[in-house]
This record gives C-alpha cells, sequence and structure tokens, in this order.
C-alpha cells in the first residue's frame, strides 16, 4: 500500500504528540520531516527511532520551517499538519495557502483524534493566548484540592527543547530535578515555582507514558496547558483562561478561539490590572460565543518584597519569555509591577542587547521596554546575563516565576516579582472545583 507522505509542522510540542498518537504505528502514513519554529535552536536535530518506532528505523529529520517548499518537492509530500499554537488566523492561513499552493493538503487534527484518556478525573487548564495565567491558576486548583486532601499532580505541555530520548518521561518534584534534567529558562519558567510549592510534575515527549506514570500517583490530574493549544489529556473540567490586556484575541488565534469556543468554564484573569472597558469586551464576547461557559473572574495578585526600593528608580525589567515574544505582550508582571511602585523609568534595554538578545528584538519589534527572559541554550544565557550587565539601570526588576540568580550573575541590585491567583467575586474558582469535587464523587 502506498503511504501517504506528510509533513508535520511544529515547534516541538504538539507535532511531537500528533505524530506518537495518530502516525507513529500508522502504515498508511509516511512522516518524511517535521519542521521547527518559534523556539531557537530545535531544528537541525532528529526525533529519534526509539521515539519514531519500528517504521521509522532512521528517525525523522526535523528541519527549520523555511524549508518546507523544498521538502514539499523533493519528497512529492501530499499532506502538511500544522501542529503548533498562538498563531494569528491569518498566519495559520499564509502557511496553508503555501502549502496549498505546492499541491498539498493542509490539515489539523482535532482535540477528538489527538487527546488520550486518564483513569482519574482530568481537570485541564488552558488559555486563549500564552501568558494569560494559567499556571497561576492551576497552582491554586492544586491548593484548592490539597486543602480537601485530593492528591493531584500537574501534567505540563510538552517543551523537549534537549535530548528527546532522555526527556520521554520527566517526573520534577525537587528542584535538583530540574537541574537533573538540564532544564531550560523557558521550562524552568513552568516547572520550578509549582515545584517550590511542592507540587509534582511530570511533562516530556511520551504523554500515553507519562499519564501511566502519572495517574498512579494521583487522584486527580491538572493539565497545565502550553501557549494556548488545547489539552493532550481528555479533561472532565475544562477551564480556558482569557486575558483583559488583549480583549478580542479570544476570537483571533489559533487554537486559541478552539479553546473559548469548547470551555465548560472561562475565567477572566488580572481582574486587578484590567480597565472596565476590556472587562466588558470580554464578557460579551464570552455571553455570545460561549454562552453555557461558566464565567468567572480572578486576580492575578502582582507582589515585590521589598518594592518601596523601586521607587524613584530607573528599572530593568526582565519579563517571562514567551509572554512577551510570541506571546505579543509589550509588557507583563514586571512592568506591572515597577509603576505599581513608583519606578523613575523602565529602562529600554535594546541598546545594551547582545548576541541571541539582540536578534530576539528584531524579531518582536513590539518590545521597547522590556527584556525577555531568553535561555533555551548556555549561549542565550550567557547573552543575557552580558545583556543586564551592561544595561545602565539602578535597579533589576526580575519578572520570571523563576529565581534567575540560580542560573546567571545579576550585578545590579535586584528584587523578584510574584504573582497569586486570587477569587474575585462569584462565582468563584473555589466554587467551581468543589461543584466538580461532588459531582465525581
Amino acid at each position: 500500500m502506498a503511504r501517504t507522505r506528510t509533513v508535520v509542522m511544529g515547534a516541538a510540542g504538539r507535532d511531537f504528540h500528533n505524530f506518537q498518537v495518530c502516525y507513529r504505528d500508522d502504515p498508511s502514513v509516511e512522516v518524511v520531516a517535521f519542521t521547527a519554529t518559534q523556539i531557537p535552536g530545535i531544528e537541525d536535530r532528529i526525533f529519534p527511532p526509539e521515539l519514531a518506532g519500528s517504521l521509522y528505523p532512521l528517525g525523522i529529520p526535523i528541519l527549520p520551517e523555511e524549508m518546507l517548499p523544498e521538502i514539499i518537492r523533493r519528497h512529492k509530500v501530499k499532506q502538511v499538519v500544522f501542529a503548533y499554537s498562538d498563531l494569528a488566523h491569518v498566519e495559520v492561513m499564509h502557511r496553508a495557502s503555501l502549502a496549498l499552493s505546492r499541491g498539498a493538503d493542509f490539515v489539523f487534527l482535532g482535540p477528538d483524534r489527538t487527546m488520550l484518556r486518564a483513569s482519574v478525573p482530568v481537570i485541564s487548564v488552558c488559555a486563549v493566548r500564552t501568558g494569560c495565567g494559567k499556571s497561576g491558576v492551576t497552582e491554586r486548583i492544586w491548593e484548592i484540592l490539597q486543602a480537601r486532601s485530593i492528591r493531584s499532580v500537574v501534567i505540563r505541555h510538552p517543551m523537549p527543547y534537549c535530548d528527546l530520548n532522555r526527556m520521554r518521561v520527566e517526573r520534577f518534584a525537587t528542584m535538583e530535578d530540574l537541574d537533573k534534567y538540564l532544564c531550560t529558562v523557558e521550562e524552568r519558567e513552568e516547572y520550578e515555582h509549582l515545584v517550590r510549592r511542592g507540587i509534582i510534575v511530570y511533562a516530556g515527549v511520551d504523554y500515553r507514558a507519562i499519564i501511566g506514570t502519572a495517574q498512579k500517583e494521583a487522584q486527580v490530574l491538572l493539565w497545565d496547558g502550553g501557549n494556548n493549544d488545547f489539552s493532550f489529556i481528555r479533561p472532565d473540567l475544562e477551564i480556558v483562561v482569557m486575558d483583559p490586556h488583549r480583549p478580542g484575541h479570544e476570537r483571533l488565534y489559533h487554537p486559541g478561539e478552539a479553546n473559548f469556543l469548547r470551555a465548560q468554564v472561562l475565567i477572566i484573569n488580572k481582574m486587578d490590572t484590567a480597565n472596565k472597558e476590556n472587562v466588558d469586551q470580554l464578557m460579551r464576547s464570552a455571553a455570545t460565543s460561549n454562552p453555557k461557559a461558566v464565567l468567572i473572574k480572578t486576580a492575578s495578585r502582582i507582589y515585590v518584597d521589598g518594592g518601596e526600593k523601586i521607587r524613584g528608580k530607573r528599572v530593568l525589567v526582565v519579563e517571562d519569555g514567551p509572554t512577551v515574544t510570541h506571546g505579543g505582550m509589550a509588557y507583563g508582571a514586571g512592568a506591572l509591577a515597577a509603576r505599581q511602585y513608583g519606578a523613575a523609568e523602565l529602562v529600554d534595554p535594546r541598546p545594551y542587547a547582545v548576541g541571541s538578545l539582540k536578534a530576539c528584538f528584531d524579531s518582536y519589534p513590539h518590545l521597547k521596554e522590556v527584556l525577555p527572559a531568553e535561555g533555551y541554550s548556555p549561549e542565550q544565557l550567557r547573552d543575557l546575563e552580558a545583556t543586564i550587565r551592561q544595561t545602565a539601570c539602578d535597579l533589576v526588576l526580575i519578572a520570571t516565576p523563576i529565581d534567575l540568580s540560580r542560573l546567571i550573575a545579576i550585578d545590579h541590585p535586584a528584587l523578584r516579582v510574584t504573582y497569586q491567583v486570587e477569587d474575585w467575586g462569584e462565582p468563584t474558582l473555589e466554587q467551581v472545583v468543589e461543584n466538580f469535587i461532588r459531582r465525581r464523587g
């Protein structure tokens, strides 16, 4: 039987999951390549044969997305599968048009085909955009379950940026585990704040194996989504977070709009820093497009220990990388904290950026007053350290969810920004989770 030659377009996450769930053992499909984008340095690798299975004894090449037309031509590709997240609808369709112009089909794999089943209840926390505050909501749900003596663990959307075989199943229970798995800054931003709370986090590449292991030590699984992707596990309660700093985006980005339309519970987060017009716009959007969803509101409280030191200072703000890069935000919690505590100026880091950080600013021209904490490789960490060192500022305000000083030397005086999700009016997140607990017995 002729196999349908296929390319999977991804960013080292859903692409690998879709392959393993749908194509790995399918003799009717031949995946000739993955393409990679968004994440620096993840292309020009091999998806290893140990993970690819018996149909792929040499593994599968991972190539830059820019090579897609040549890959289609060279391999006579019939099908291009789109498998990454947080792209504007128009950008997705540009990629579709490129594939169609070369004669190939352009395909999306949906939740029913790609969601795996667990043997314990699952609560998923997803979003309409990167940087809405998913992980804070996940942490709050864990607290609610913990207070009722219900064991839960977090399964995180994949971030396999290093050795894929070594990352097949990762379990993070201590800070030492983050070091053992050689986590990048971006991985630490997602895992570290949970682990510090005593929350066990699973991630990796093979989600059948991850779920099978995680559900042995949990009464409830918490899916903590990445970007604005939908869950890899079929949820019993589907929660989706919206951002009032980006109203309208719930209908403009893939696959965040799918999350928005699917949600059983919609959360408007960051109420404490939102303006009323934006909140009202989100409420109208929810009422029009997903009226059956329970709509709740939460604050994302910003805290700075020693925040009084910010007043009157020229501050360099270091923000969570994905939120301000492909998440499209010009600012994050760090910039909000600097203004809240009376900073005299947010220093523009662009004149001081070196190496990969300079290239990052070229790629994301909307960034002017914040420095993204890019650290996908040791080289990027060195560039981040050098950029911070030579920036003319009085104070560095670190708003990533990690202790950046464990990874790089920061010569300037520095303070950390933390944030915590709290209920804002009724119905509350706690009431929603309690109703779920009652329904599940």
